[in-house]
């Protein structure tokens, strides 16, 4: 099953994606500019393989829920989303606000 929505924070939309699979759940949340997921994010891809992408994105652990992802602390982001201010240890809703 796949779910979506569109969340605002501070004023800004988001697109907020739930996709179940067997033993697990994929989350994302995004906007044009960059995102945040669950583990499942391989952030030192991002940073080696894909870096000419620059790709702002950030990863959080042991979240089932839009709304834990959101509330939980980045374990990690990649070299472009520090760049812009966001570190490891931001909570995903701060780390998307700096994504405006």
């Amino acid at each position: 099953m796949i779910e979506h929505r569109v969340l605002t924070i501070d004023g800004k939309d988001f697109q907020a994606v739930t996709v179940k699979l067997p033993k697990t759940t994929l989350l994302t949340i995004s906007n044009d500019r960059g995102y945040i997921m669950c583990g499942a994010l391989d952030v030192g891809l991002l940073n080696n393989v894909l870096a000419d992408r620059k790709i702002i994105a950030g990863r959080a652990v042991g979240v089932k829920t839009i709304e834990q992802l959101l509330a939980a602390p980045l374990e990690s982001v990649t070299l472009e989303a520090e760049s812009i201010g966001i570190k490891a240890g931001m909570v995903g809703s701060d780390a998307l606000v700096k994504m405006t």
